[in-house]
């Protein structure tokens, strides 16, 4: 038996039983440097683990110069598949003398047997493991399954319901007997609801009668999930929606309701009250407190395992909350219908985490008039900065007249953009291809960007142009596929965000798909027929993979000189540096495709 650390996947997922096999399975073996250790053809005879040197991966079939297609180092993992296949692909070849710890066949195929995450975890998809990785980090599984894994059914409350005839004394006499706080009016074809709010207004404030329909004061315009979503989605709707309930429906049945008090008692941690209380500020100073409050919920729902996607939702929901309160101080309400404000950048996409720059604009209907707005946008930058959004470095701010306009000037602006095509102008083309509404009258946005579709979709020069962008940065892999490892570490912006977000932008641009979320581009690129569903999934797991190790990087910086988007390779865990590996070909994959689609390997 060999002393070997088995503490990580996918060792640790065996049982104690299995672990013990596997550690008494184990058995030493060196190789020489130029030691073919597995050649192309052999069936597979062992599971390699290295604990010294390091192991070429080869293609004998490409030329000499690009035959290595990748590297294994210490911790890293090797000949699985050979034996899963029954021959291997590649040969792997000793690049100096090693230590390597080796599981038989007949032992590995028993423990795959026995334990099928073990079996499962050597043919995952990115996607799967980066799950494993996520439920890795996570201490205290019940905490990660009751937040991340609970579903709404898990949540809901039976329906209260009454008939759209029914009176206000008979709604009132039925919430009280039930102890609820909300009543379903009507049937499925036109379901709507009241709440005790709704008929404390409609006998105090409307005066009407008691024997009124309830029929009349109920509102239709629900908001729904279905009983397997995710209940963190739910907050995520509610919060986005400014809305205290939603109803459950299983298809066309009316299966339940869903309380925010609910939802929180659910959650049970004092982080997930932001959300309560931005909706409850009815001030500056009161929201301000809220919206300081928001990276104490980051590092909560980091802590948690709460899967990446669904943490940019929320906080995307409550920012957008945030500052669309900011706007109802700082903008007379009289002005909300003729004007809308915008977000850009990551806040427009919902994927940035902790409070980035101010990147806003504001679009005028082209009739209004508005005598002191250069002095209200002012004051709404300033606001902004007080709640802890900071000044945009670029002055891509309300505050700045260029991102001030009226519809017909916006127009304008795009068309002189598209004729231009320089950097600049290609920049601030994709800056409004971001933007999303989060206060005012969103149908001036729509007008803008079809302009913008009408003007850019279907030139294949701009796209050209537009998509070189993503090509810009080289990719931290060496020229044999393995990780870059400089002391100083990788860029992860750079070298993987930038690359997909605004590769998958471009594409989204072509296909006039009006989503600006990543995650969401890549959905409706999946259902146009233009990407795979698998290839979409995976970059979409790579950038999930990049904006986690870039949060955890800003966590950990105590000073703003530290380098906030660099990742130190040689800190990470083995399985860390599989996944960011795999991730980052990902991305050289990504920008083949995009050469190829939009003709860069000629220009």
């Amino acid at each position: 038996m060999v002393e070997v650390d088995l503490s990580h996947p996918p060792f640790s997922l065996l049982d104690a039983s299995g672990l013990e096999r596997a550690r008494q399975g184990l058995e030493a073996a060196h190789f020489e440097s130029g030691d073919i250790i597995l050649d192309t053809g052999e069936t597979g005879s062992y599971l390699f683990l290295i604990q010294q040197g390091e192991v070429a991966e080869v293609d004998p079939t490409l030329p000499a110069a690009t035959a290595r297609i990748g590297l294994y180092t210490v911790g890293d993992l090797f000949g699985a598949i050979s034996m899963i296949n029954g021959h291997s692909r590649y040969r792997f070849i000793a690049e100096q003398d090693c230590l390597c710890y080796r599981l038989p066949r007949a032992l590995f195929r028993q423990l795959c047997q026995a334990c099928p995450e073990f079996d499962d975890f050597f043919r995952q998809t990115l996607a799967n493991k980066a799950h494993r990785l996520m439920e890795k980090r996570t201490e205290g599984g019940v905490t990660m399954a009751g937040f991340m894994l609970a579903q709404v059914s898990e949540c809901m409350r039976a329906p209260q319901r009454t008939r759209a005839d029914a009176d206000i004394a008979d709604a009132v006499r039925q919430l009280n007997a039930s102890h609820d706080d909300s009543l379903l009016v009507g049937d499925e074809q036109a379901l709507g609801m009241v709440t005790k709010t709704d008929l404390l207004n409609a006998l105090v404030i409307q005066q009407l009668d008691q024997q009124s329909p309830i029929g009349d004061i109920a509102r239709y315009q629900l908001v729904t999930v279905s009983p397997g979503q995710y209940l963190f989605e739910a907050l995520v709707l509610m919060t986005r929606h400014k809305v205290s309930r939603v109803v459950v429906m299983d298809g066309s049945r009316l299966a339940g309701v869903v309380e925010l008090t609910d939802v929180l008692s659910y959650f049970s941690s004092r982080s997930y009250v932001v959300s309560l209380q931005v909706e409850q500020a009815d001030d500056l100073e009161t929201l301000a407190d809220a919206s300081h409050r928001t990276p104490e919920l980051v590092s909560a729902l980091m802590a948690q395992g709460v899967k990446l996607r669904f943490a940019m939702e929320l906080l995307a929901a409550l920012n957008g909350r945030i500052i669309h309160k900011a706007w109802e101080f700082c903008v007379d309400a009289r002005y909300h219908g003729e004007s809308c404000l915008m977000v850009m950048g990551s806040e427009g996409r919902g994927e940035q985490i902790l409070k980035t720059d101010q990147d806003n604009g504001v679009i005028l209907e082209d009739t209004l008039e508005w005598p002191d707005m250069s002095t209200t946008m002012q004051q709404l930058t300033d606001t902004l900065v007080r709640l802890g959004y900071p000044p945009c470095p670029g002055n891509i701010m309300v505050s700045n007249p260029e991102w001030v306009g009226s519809v017909s000037q916006w127009q304008a602006r795009i068309q002189r953009w598209v004729a231009a095509q320089d950097g600049d102008s290609l920049m601030k083309l994709a800056i409004m291809l971001d933007a999303h509404v989060v206060a005012g009258n969103p149908t001036l946005l729509e007008r803008v960007r079809q302009t913008l579709f009408d003007h850019c979709a279907s030139d294949d020069l701009l796209l050209a142009d537009f998509a070189r962008a993503a090509l810009r940065f080289s990719t931290p892999l060496t020229l044999f596929g393995s990780l870059k490892k400089p002391q100083h570490g990788i860029d992860i912006k750079k070298g993987g965000i930038f690359p997909i977000v605004h590769g998958v932008r471009t594409m989204a641009l072509e296909r006039r798909i009006t989503a600006t979320s990543t995650f969401d581009r890549l959905d409706a690129l999946v259902e146009d027929g233009r990407l795979k569903r698998g290839f979409a999934d995976d970059v979409g797991e790579a950038l999930a993979l990049f904006t986690e190790l870039r949060l955890k990087r800003q966590l950990e910086a105590t000073t703003a000189e530290d380098s906030r988007d660099r990742v130190v390779v040689q800190a990470l865990s083995s399985l860390e540096r599989d996944l960011l590996r795999e991730a980052l070909h990902i991305v050289k994959d990504l920008k083949q495709r995009l050469s190829h689609r939009y003709h860069l390997e000629y220009a």
